[in-house]
């Protein structure tokens, strides 16, 4: 019985101080201490653990002798308190040892990717997410496998490194999985979902683990709300997809270039690009000006669908887009098809749509959400009425301002006034909104983005997503509708990590959202007077009625109510005037027309009809005579 309780308790190591009553009621007692041992007397001190004397005092043999030359390389594990038993069975127990230093690395990875995410501020949410890029680009090459002509060329484009939304969404969409990304605008989302579609475009171009392809067809679809982003978009990845020979094309460039009367198929637009970015009524346009067989032969290669801009093309009602996405996310239905949404603010139904829809969807966002990026210095400045608004605008201008500017009104007929008084104040500007034609907006983007002109006046059509190198200021002269919108407009200053400041008006009629939007202000580290925070909040009927309904404004001439009426009057004039000569030109090109018609009908009729017809007609004459 002793030599086997002595088997059982080898290696235990027993703490007579903790449990004294158990050593005396078993009749266990300590060894003498060794010298140099720093032991403590019973009144109140701790003594050393020390090891249990085995009942007999023999020697242990030579096998006894090596398991514990073995027990010495073994892991001790504790039982309770003090008591500490090594492991037996050598073998086995150095596998699980191996596996628990295994499953500690594992976890200490696990603590410093969300150490590395926590300190970006990048939050994700899914199953199997990717591990994040390094603070440079060197893990692109290596182990994603991108080919070195992008490597390079995504070093020479962008030399300050990843930006935290790129850090997490290339090796996410690398991995083939569906994203949703919400982050700051300025931040780098559209690299962040080009570079992995250009290296996945480039690798199966030249058959390097891709699928064969057959021909030259369209594979890639990034949908954009506006035709300025989109030529942006194009921009960016032609830049990247240039030295792999990818094709990039804008759908208005090849409506554009497409001959008068031949009339454009969706097989033209697949076989000339491997990837179309389009806005969505553009593209719905064309599948449906096609049969079903065509339509279906556009998007039958398409393997990525990228919706930047997501929570716009969500929105419902004439000014959203959802209907127009429906569709195309219904042309792009086969199984191989990858989705990817990136918005700098992002609605809850949006979120819910995308896990409901998409497959194994990953969420990346970065910082909070629905907040303005903090790069901006912000300022809320009452102006009281319409007229104070001139009177604050003469005063900045008098104290000089850093252009380029860009300045958002409410209405298109504001837009234009507003233009008139810049001139008057001598400040080189211009107009752009969507009543003007193309080639007018892009003149006047090319003459802001060259410096040619100093101000740069547009409705909400410029707000969303597009880039303007070195914007110092951003002045919102009407109140925005909506926070959604207001962090959509600064979004245009304080770019890619570069200061930038934002000025916004308001009148005793902007009280609905002014809280929201201080709110904004204050998360974002501006300052706020505090009878702003004090506020009623606006209920979600006001938001309706305002996103239905903008606010009615004086105008921003200076102008009596007389010559006002008098200039409507002239220019409702002018308009009528202008109507009636296209219509009565239309009548005429319509009857010259049909005089062609007939005469190219009598051309091709045989001479034999035509001489029968005169006879007839002769005939007819001499009898009346």
């Amino acid at each position: 019985m002793d030599r086997a309780f002595w088997q059982l308790t080898r290696g235990v190591r027993f703490d007579h101080n903790k449990f004294s009553k158990e050593a005396d009621r078993f009749g266990i007692k300590a060894k003498g201490r060794k010298e140099g041992d720093e032991g403590r007397t019973e009144e109140g001190e701790r003594r050393a653990p020390v090891i249990l004397p085995p009942p007999d005092s023999r020697e242990p043999s030579e096998e006894e002798d090596t398991s514990g030359d073995d027990e010495q390389e073994e892991e001790e594990i504790t039982l309770l308190g003090n008591i500490k038993a090594s492991s037996s069975g050598g073998k086995g127990r150095k596998k699980r040892k191996k596996k628990s230093d295994a499953s500690r690395q594992t976890q200490l990875r696990r603590e410093a990717l969300n150490h590395f995410r926590n300190h970006h501020r990048i939050h994700v949410s899914g199953t199997d997410v990717p591990d994040p890029l390094d603070t440079t680009w060197d893990g692109l090459a290596h182990p994603h496998g991108l080919s070195p002509e992008l490597v390079s060329a995504v070093r020479a484009r962008f030399q300050r490194g990843p930006t935290p939304v790129q850090m997490q969404a290339i090796p996410a969409m690398l991995a083939r999985r569906e994203l949703l990304v919400c982050a700051p605008t300025g931040s780098g989302k559209t690299a962040a979902y080009l570079i992995p579609l250009v290296h996945h475009l480039a690798a199966q171009k030249g058959g390097g683990g891709g699928r064969k392809r057959r021909g030259r067809l369209l594979r890639a679809v990034v949908v954009a709300p506006t035709r300025e982003l989109a030529m942006q978009i194009s921009r960016e990845a032609q830049l990247l997809a240039s030295c792999l020979g990818l094709r990039v094309k804008v759908l208005d460039e090849i409506v554009k270039k497409t001959k008068k009367g031949d009339g454009l198929s969706c097989s033209d637009v697949s076989s000339k690009c491997d990837i179309l970015v389009t806005t969505p009524n553009r593209l719905v346009y064309l599948l449906k000006e096609e049969e079903d067989v065509s339509s279906s032969e556009l998007m039958k290669s398409v393997e990525w669908l990228v919706v930047d801009e997501s929570d716009k093309l969500f929105e419902s009602g004439p000014k959203g887009f959802r209907d127009q996405l429906a569709a195309v996310y219904r042309a792009c239905d086969k199984a191989e098809v990858y989705r990817a949404m990136f918005s700098a603010t992002l609605a809850v139904e949006v979120e819910e749509w995308c896990r409901l829809n998409l497959d194994n969807v990953i969420s990346v966002t970065i910082g909070a959400r629905n907040t303005a990026i903090k790069t901006v210095e912000q300022q809320l400045v009452y102006v009281g009425t319409e007229k104070g608004k001139l009177l604050a605008l003469r005063q900045l201008v008098a104290e000089g301002i850093k252009p380029p500017v860009l300045v958002f009104v409410q209405t298109k007929d504001r837009a234009k006034d507003l233009v008139n008084e810049l001139e008057k104040m001598g400040v080189r500007s211009d107009v752009i909104h969507s009543d003007r034609s193309l080639l007018q907006r892009d003149n006047a983007v090319k003459a802001f983005r060259s410096g040619r002109v100093w101000a740069l006046v547009c409705t909400e059509l410029m707000g969303r997503g597009v880039d303007f190198k070195g914007v110092s200021l951003v002045l919102n002269y009407d109140f925005p509708p909506s926070t959604v919108s207001y962090i959509h407009r600064i979004g245009r200053t304080g770019r890619a990590g570069w200061a930038g400041k934002a000025i916004t008006f308001f009148t005793d009629q902007d009280k609905t959202l002014l809280r929201s939007v201080a709110t904004v202000v204050r998360d974002s580290g501006g300052s706020v007077p505090d009878y702003m925070m004090q506020l009623k909040k606006a209920s979600r009927q006001d938001k309706r009625r305002l996103a239905k309904r903008a606010v009615e404004r004086e105008s921003i001439r200076q102008e009596s109510k007389y010559d006002r009426k008098a200039r409507i009057k002239k220019e409702q004039m002018i308009a009528g005037s202008k109507r009636r000569k296209r219509k009565a030109e239309e009548k005429e090109k319509a009857q010259a027309n049909v005089a062609d018609v007939k005469v190219k009908k009598a051309r091709t009729e045989p001479s034999g009809i035509v001489k029968k017809k005169k006879a007839k007609v002769m005939k007819k004459v001499s009898e009346s005579q």
